[in-house]
């Protein structure tokens, strides 16, 4: 197929492309939220509907214990490999609202970056591989490989039904390597195949005092107080340096090679224009690590939020009757998400002031990852990026967690290729999420020259 015919293909449908993909967003499918759930599912057979309409066939949107999931295919090319491309199309919370400058739900394109909850993680993502399917098709009626779409309402969550999932369908989702664009770039017009990303634990911590809200005049300094105990707990969970100080937390962490470290060191991560872009005056964390190493190959221990007592205008005398925190663990290759959050509730025991009580609850799981960066997959990836961005590829890992990814690798024994067109600074899991379309156009292009490529394995 000749790059210059499939390049106007995507000039010539651009504008019906963001409008559809508009469509897409407009969906409000968040997983986490139980009031969403019809919307999961409208977005689930939205999506089986832009399969269908792009020629994919056998699309079904399968059920499961919690959010459904979305399969297609096409398997005509004969004798040639089979790509399995997962996405997902549930999307996370938009709180706090106040902070977006457009609706969630309503996408709007300014500086040629599309704003809405979804944009880069990951609904544009995933359309931009059912778009390139639909190119292909179009313009050549046949595809260089075979393909097959598993696309789940569930990430967001971590996951939770769709390992069963993907242990129960083995032979549906047979194939020769499995494609994910959920991650992302090494910057503006710097592209990079992704080749480990960290596990998660995620947990929440509730801590009880008296039966009710106390007046702290009558009762403060005689009784317990909630919120300065779970303060205590959290204060307990690191040292001044960001040193994670729960009893065997590094224990199983897999050493990094010297190459690898000088390897990251290679890629010129401009540290000032990482702090500009994201507001801060000051990185922080483990002596004797740089950023990248923090965020790739270092575990890490977080608060993400903190409830209890009284917020509201003004002061409110009250001493509070609970209150509660949660945190997540982001883990790296040989950690196991179980044996950490055990961890964490023998540590949580031992430091837990007298006078209340404590519950523990689980959350998101997923282990860490980690494939070969010169596997052929990979590095055919990296040669589909160079021809449309013009710059070599780096190979890079990821700081954020993809829990189905160590599913996939464990399950079906396929290698994995992680190739993202998202930026750090695209505000996904934040307000004001946008996806560059600049990236959106160029990744069009370099998804489908890799099913060329990949048509060669």
């Amino acid at each position: 197929m000749n790059a210059q015919v499939i390049d106007q293909y995507f000039k010539d449908h651009r504008e019906e492309h963001l409008e559809e993909l508009k469509a897409f967003l407009r969906i409000p499918s968040i997983s986490s939220l139980s009031e969403h759930k019809e919307d999961i599912r409208k977005g689930a057979e939205w999506l089986k509907e832009a399969m269908l309409k792009a020629g994919l066939e056998n699309a079904e949107v399968f059920e499961t214990e919690g959010h459904p999931v979305v399969y297609a295919d096409w398997l005509h090319a004969e004798g040639k490999p089979t790509v399995l491309v997962y996405g997902h199309y549930d999307v996370q919370p938009v709180d706090p609202l106040n902070l977006w400058e457009s609706a969630p739900f309503d996408p709007q394109i300014r500086d040629n970056k599309l704003f809405a909850r979804g944009a880069s993680d990951d609904k544009g993502q995933t359309f931009m591989h059912v778009k390139a399917v639909e190119a292909l098709l179009q313009l050549d009626g046949e595809l260089p490989v075979n393909i097959k779409f598993i696309v789940e309402g569930e990430e967001e969550v971590g996951s939770p039904n769709l390992p069963l999932y993907v242990e129960q369908n083995k032979e549906q989702l047979k194939a020769d390597v499995i494609v994910i664009s959920d991650t992302g770039m090494q910057g503006p017009g710097r592209p990079a195949v992704c080749y480990g990303l960290r596990g998660l634990a995620g947990i929440q911590i509730d801590v009880k005092g008296p039966k009710g809200d106390l007046h702290s005049g009558l009762y403060g300094g005689a009784v317990q107080n909630p919120l300065h105990a779970v303060v205590e707990i959290l204060q307990s969970f690191r040292d001044k340096e960001g040193v994670i100080q729960v009893e065997g937390f590094y224990e199983d962490v897999l050493p990094v090679s010297d190459e690898e470290r000088a390897e990251f060191a290679s890629l010129e991560f401009d540290l000032e224009h990482e702090k500009k872009e994201i507001g801060i005056t000051e990185d922080f964390g483990e002596k004797g690590y740089s950023f990248v190493e923090r965020t790739w190959i270092r575990p890490t221990l977080e608060i993400n939020g903190i409830t209890g007592g009284f917020s509201g205008e003004g002061i409110k005398t009250v001493l509070p009757a609970e209150a509660s925190a949660k945190i997540t663990c982001r883990l790296v290759p040989n950690q196991d998400p179980d044996d950490i959050v055990a961890k964490l509730r023998a540590h949580i025991d031992a430091n837990k002031p007298a006078g209340v009580t404590v519950e523990i609850t689980d959350f998101d799981k997923g282990k860490p990852f980690l494939t070969p960066f010169d596997h052929p997959a990979i590095q055919a990836a990296g040669r589909s990026y160079e021809k449309i961005y013009q710059v070599p590829t780096a190979f890079t890992r990821m700081g954020g967690s993809v829990p189905i990814v160590a599913v996939f690798d464990e399950v079906l024994e396929l290698p994995v290729v992680l190739m993202g067109f998202g930026l750090a600074s695209e505000n996904f899991h934040a307000p004001n999420e946008h996806f560059h379309l600049e990236n959106f156009d160029k990744g069009l292009r370099v998804i489908s020259d890799y099913l060329f490529e990949a048509a060669k394995l």
